[in-house]
């Protein structure tokens, strides 16, 4: 154990070693807070496509001849970043496609202007090495760790602060009601059905599951497209996981959720629903 702490202490005493861990874990950080709703909202190559976009940008960078290639490459990454997540829901090619063709297009642009611009005999190894075997995060600056440091403050700051819009419950890029952080939500629409997102677009839970199996006793069920603003009109919202078995959700972005006297508390269909799952599980389960 000594030798290790010994070793590990002699990489820390260099430079680069520090800034590449530094960075390495800022970009962890801020991936796995983003990752699950890009998921869900079918980015999940985002950051494959993205990396293929700085690569086109460095291309450009070489070409003119640039010193500090960072802020043209932060730059154009950044602006296809927000065209790719502004635009989706307003196009026919969503998602992982317009990131693949994006992905495709700049590393075409960028390898073509290696080609073309390139003073090096050895295209191939510089193409290989700039995207698969890049020693970048060896050679950081003090300068870029500070750069990627306050980024990276600014996306935790942005996550915490709209939170809820972001992770707490997530919708596709079609606008269509997904799924809760680590539960499954449906509503009870105004024509008094229970309403659930379809299974493509979520993964379906236990509780969910069930709650389908049992409330045709007492409502009609559902599988369909939600809306964002179906919630407000909505009598219920419910939340249905495994430890709770089925909440209602008061309030939605600051608004109440129902009509009439139940509006802003859980309705009698999350209050039926819970007990019944209860029942169900008892009835069913195996006890352990």
């Amino acid at each position: 154990m000594t030798a290790i702490l010994e070793k590990l202490a002699l990489y820390w005493a260099y430079p680069f070693v520090r800034y590449a861990l530094v960075v390495g874990v800022l970009i962890a950080l801020c991936s796995s807070l983003l990752g699950v709703t890009l998921v869900l909202k079918r980015f999940s190559f985002i950051g494959d496509g993205l990396s293929h976009v700085a690569f086109g940008a460095m291309s450009i960078a070489a070409v003119l001849g640039l010193t500090d290639d960072m802020p043209l490459t932060l730059g154009v990454t950044v602006v296809c970043a927000v065209l790719l997540l502004r635009t989706g829901q307003n196009t026919k090619i969503k998602g992982d496609a317009a990131i693949a063709m994006i992905s495709v297009g700049a590393l075409a642009i960028g390898y073509l202007l290696m080609n073309l611009f390139s003073t090096s005999s050895n295209l191939s190894g510089d193409v290989c090495s700039t995207l698969f075997g890049s020693t970048s995060i060896l050679t950081l600056s003090k300068s870029e760790v500070w750069l990627c440091a306050g980024l990276s403050v600014v996306v935790v700051a942005v996550f915490l602060l709209y939170y809820n819009k972001i992770f707490a419950v997530t919708f596709d890029e079609d606008g269509h009601l997904g799924e809760a952080a680590i539960a499954n939500v449906g509503i009870v629409d105004a024509e008094g059905r229970l309403c659930c997102p379809e299974g493509r677009r979520i993964l379906p839970g236990t509780s969910m599951l069930a709650a389908r199996k049992i409330a045709p006793q007492r409502l009609p069920v559902v599988e369909r497209p939600i809306r964002r603003e179906e919630i407000f009109t909505a009598r219920e919202m419910l939340l249905f996981t495994s430890a709770s078995l089925c909440v209602g959700i008061s309030h939605f972005e600051g608004r109440p959720i129902g009509q009439g006297p139940d509006a802003g508390r859980p309705g009698p269909v999350a209050r039926w629903l819970r007990d019944a799952l209860l029942e169900h599980m008892l009835a069913t389960g195996t006890p352990f």
